[in-house]
């Protein structure tokens, strides 16, 4: 099987990836500068310690390893600093992915597949945004992924180069066998802060903005499972293995979620109350974003298999009792 170079493998998603590459008998090189990874979470094959952005570290990287193609996780994502520190952004993803574009063509490496956002759709509200949706970014986090997008597009008009997009929402669980997990210093997703409100480990969650157009109030999100997610990386590389054509996907189960919908779901699958404080709306934030997979079902034959609200928050409170990557 083949060595798949696995950039922010020490992350979240990346780690989840590498774990489910090495399953299916690859071997997942991750590539992280550990800013935001975690060490202990990169334990299914070597770990390369190193920046996007430093293209003699690509380089060696990738004369070592050989990688057949590369899964691209790593990237800044959060929406609030994004639009405080635009040109973080824009240095980070944008020219961290530009210079690993042009390691791997160097290297004969042609097989991207990108972990994208549809973020880049921007406020669409009250539809199920695909694939043929308009493309307005309203952040730099957005806009920064929207970029690479068009630098993988352009580099394969150009080079030759084969990309797999997949454009998704909220990432929430954990594996399900509490290998690793969710886990950022600071937090900021909403299920892990919530499962820290259960606990103790912080005062109360915070809601953002209890004025959206919408049943409750609350901003309404589509969450996919972790491992739902990887899985579709898995057959977005398959795709390129098999010599097909550049695509974009989204990944979205088409059903959207209020913060106060996950905080009720949360309660239920603990047993446990939640803490709340209310909050002003924050920048960047949109009412509601809900994607669909009717191209990821009919191309890749892809179907979220865990991505219930319980089945998400099971998984992650089981995670979070571990306690993660500092005990």
């Amino acid at each position: 099987m083949a060595r798949i170079l696995v950039t922010g493998g020490a992350g979240y998603i990346g780690s989840h990836a590498c774990k489910a590459l090495a399953a299916a008998g690859h071997t997942p090189v991750a590539y992280d500068n550990l800013v935001t990874g975690w060490e202990q979470a990169a334990r299914f094959g070597p770990l390369e310690r190193g920046d996007l952005t430093d293209r003699a570290r690509l380089d060696a990287v990738f004369a070592r390893h050989r990688p057949a193609a590369v899964m691209h996780f790593a990237a800044l994502s959060q929406v609030g600093e994004a639009m405080g520190d635009p040109g973080r952004y824009w240095r980070n993803n944008v020219l961290g992915s530009l210079t690993l574009a042009e390691a791997a063509l160097a290297a004969g490496c042609r097989d991207v597949v990108f972990s994208s956002t549809c973020a880049v759709y921007g406020e669409q509200d009250g539809v199920t945004l695909d694939e043929k949706s308009a493309l307005r970014p309203v952040n730099a986090y957005g806009a920064s992924k929207r970029a690479v997008e068009e630098i993988l597009a352009q580099f394969g008009a150009a080079h030759g180069l084969r990309s797999v997009v997949f454009r998704y929402f909220n990432v929430a669980g954990a594996d399900p066998e509490a290998e690793i997990g969710e886990f950022h210093r600071p937090e900021t997703h909403l299920v892990p802060l919530i499962l820290q409100a259960i606990d103790g480990q912080r005062p109360a969650l915070t809601i953002h903005g209890t004025d959206y157009d919408t049943p409750d109030g609350t901003c309404i999100r589509d969450y996919v499972h972790v491992s739902d997610l990887v899985s579709a990386h898995l057959a977005g590389l398959r795709w390129l293995a098999e010599g097909r054509d550049s695509r974009v996907f989204n990944l979205g189960t088409g059903h959207g979620f209020s913060v106060r919908q996950v905080i009720d779901a949360a309660r239920a699958v603990t047993g446990r109350d939640v803490p709340v404080t209310e909050g002003p709306r924050r920048a960047g934030d949109c009412t509601r974003l809900v994607s669909g997979s009717g191209r990821a079902e009919a191309e890749l034959g892809w179907q979220p298999a865990r991505s219930t609200l319980e089945t998400m928050i099971e998984d992650a409170w089981r995670w979070h009792r571990t306690g993660g990557y500092a005990s």
